[in-house]
Parts: C-alpha cells; sequence; structure tokens
C-alpha cells in the first residue's frame, strides 16, 4: 500500500513538473528577453544609445526616421531586419515606395560596425533596430522602456511585400484595423503607435495633396480636415509640389509628446489615417483621453505596445541568421 501510495505520489509530482515546464516553454517561446546580451556582450545597449544621441546630437531631425524604420521592417516579414538588405536588382523593401522616405540608415552601419568591434558575430541587425528605435525616442524627449532582445536576421527581403503589408496614410479606419490585427495589435495599439509615429518628424506634400485639392474628385478638400489647418497647408503645399516637407506636428516636431492626440481631435491630424482615428469609438475615445492636462497614460502604453510589436514574426534560437552588415545576408 505504501509503495502504491508512493508511486501515486511520484506520478502527481511528474505530473505538476511537467505542466510547470510547459507553461515555462509557453511565456518564452519566442526567445525574446530584457538583457539577451548581458553575458555575450555586456556592452551592447550603452554601444546603440551612445551611437544614436551622438547621430541626433549632430541631426535634430534623424531621430523620427530611426524609429519609423523598426515600424516598418516589423510590419514586413517581421522584425528580422529585412528592411535593412539591399539587392542589385533593387527589389528589395528599401526600394518599395513606402520606404523611400525613410533614411538612418548609415547610423544602423554604425551601430553594427562598433558592436562586430566589440563582440563580433553576437548583436543582430534586427535587435540593433529595435534598440535603436528606443534610444532614438529617448533622445527625443519620450520614454524609457526595457527593450526585448534576442532576434535574429532574416535573408529574404521582396519589394512587393512591402507594398503589400505597410498602412497607408490614405488608409480608412476599417483597413487600419484590420492590418494591424493581421499583425497581432489591436485598436489600443493602432492609436498609441499612429501618435508616437506622428508626433514627431515630418510628412510630404504628395502625401496630403489629394486632402487640400480634389479630395471627391470636385476640386474640394476633406471635410473632415479643419478648414484653417487647410488653408495654412494649401499655402505651402502647391498641387505638383513633390519635394516640400511639412511638420506632422507643428511646434513639437522634433520632441516626443502627446500633442499629436490633441491635433487629431481638433481635426488637424495630418494624414487621413490620423483622421480615421475619430471614425472608430474605441481609437476616438483615447485620442480624447490623452488630450487631458493630466493623467495621460500615452508614454506607458507606448512602451507596451512597442513590446508588443518587437515580438511580431521574430526569428530566434537557429533560425536566421546574425549578419556581420546589415546590408547583406553573410
Amino acid at each position: 500500500m505504501a509503495a502504491l501510495q508512493m508511486n501515486i505520489s511520484c506520478l502527481i509530482f511528474l505530473q505538476v513538473l511537467l505542466f510547470l515546464l510547459s507553461l515555462f516553454a509557453l511565456t518564452d517561446a519566442q526567445g525574446l528577453k530584457v538583457g539577451f546580451y548581458d553575458n555575450t556582450c555586456r556592452k551592447a545597449e550603452r554601444i546603440v544609445k551612445k551611437s544614436v544621441l551622438d547621430a541626433v546630437k549632430k541631426d535634430s531631425t534623424i531621430g523620427a526616421p530611426l524609429l519609423r524604420m523598426f515600424f516598418h521592417d516589423c510590419f514586413v516579414r517581421g522584425c528580422e531586419g529585412s528592411v535593412l538588405l539591399e539587392l542589385k536588382n533593387k527589389k528589395d523593401e528599401k526600394n518599395a515606395a513606402p520606404n523611400l522616405s525613410l533614411r538612418g540608415f548609415e547610423i544602423i552601419d554604425s551601430v553594427k560596425a562598433a558592436l562586430e568591434k566589440e563582440c563580433p558575430g553576437v548583436v543582430s541587425c534586427s535587435d540593433v533596430l529595435a534598440l535603436v528605435a528606443r534610444d532614438a525616442v529617448v533622445a527625443l524627449s519620450g520614454p524609457y522602456w526595457g527593450v526585448e532582445t534576442g532576434r535574429r536576421d532574416g535573408r529574404v527581403t521582396n519589394i512587393n511585400e512591402a507594398r503589400a503589408n505597410l498602412p497607408s496614410p490614405f488608409d480608412n479606419i476599417t483597413s487600419l484595423i484590420s492590418q494591424f490585427r493581421s499583425k497581432g495589435l489591436d485598436k489600443k495599439d493602432l492609436v498609441v503607435l499612429s501618435g508616437s509615429g506622428h508626433t514627431v518628424g515630418n510628412g510630404h506634400c504628395p502625401l496630403i495633396t489629394n486632402r487640400l485639392y480634389n479630395f471627391t474628385g470636385k476640386g474640394d478638400s476633406d471635410p473632415n480636415l479643419d478648414t484653417e489647418y487647410a488653408a495654412n497647408l494649401r499655402r505651402r503645399c502647391k498641387p505638383t509640389d513633390t519635394t516640400t516637407a511639412l511638420e506632422m506636428d507643428p511646434g513639437s516636431f522634433k520632441t516626443f509628446d502627446k500633442s499629436y492626440f490633441k491635433l487629431v481631435s481638433q481635426r488637424r491630424g495630418f494624414f487621413q489615417s490620423d483622421a480615421a482615428l475619430l471614425d472608430n469609438q474605441e481609437t476616438k475615445s483615447y485620442v480624447f483621453e490623452q488630450t487631458k492636462s493630466y493623467g495621460s497614460t500615452f508614454f506607458k502604453d507606448f512602451g507596451v505596445s512597442m513590446v508588443k510589436m518587437g515580438r511580431i514574426g521574430v526569428l530566434t534560437g537557429r533560425a536566421g541568421e546574425v549578419r556581420k552588415k546589415c546590408r547583406m545576408v553573410n
């Protein structure tokens, strides 16, 4: 009898142990964690931070493109560095229309070179993008968050995938919600990441001329655009202007803050996709919540959404590779 009880106890113990191990496997399934390089390249995050701060000191407008680069990488094939790859035939993601305005690739190269000198073959280009995005936000007076690392780099880049997967500034709310949902992101992530992407940096005239001059084909402007703001934009963007850059968040386009939400609430969002946030009750509610003079949760929410986005389609373990140079596969 005693032997039987002992066997039952052992069986129960094994079942509990297997259950706990299964939970651990689920929580660690992606292989990402904060401080992934603590033992293999202790200075990694310090090297990235110094490089980004130096770059932003030299060019205060470079922070926004560095943040956008991470968004554009994650939405195509996942966060695996494919936006950095170059092909001789130019059929890479870099040459897709939505990515032509990206810049700062030389900064990624510089960071990677410094990391290779310190710890050869250890830190992936996809992790460089994630860390650079965080440090660029901090350099623009934005929040700090713990960046999960441990990604490995993909070997494929395709211009058509970028065209198909990147959200457009012309998208309506239904399309935006659908695109974000396909990446595992919800409505809150949509409005938070829209706010973070458009509170800093510039937009270009070709992306808004339809809102200003011929929105419905009758020579009119977008009725969802504040008339005074529209008139101001028309003075600066003529119908044939293809080069002029305008502040998406006038007055604080070099500072990561919550003023974007006030602009959207006043129908002064730069893009159609900004105005679209008022067409869904959940996203609209979040916009107006962040316009209050106290109790804003935007900075905290942004860190959470960035971590979620940073998990999209990651390669870990033995998948992919750690590129020696970010513009080409090994």
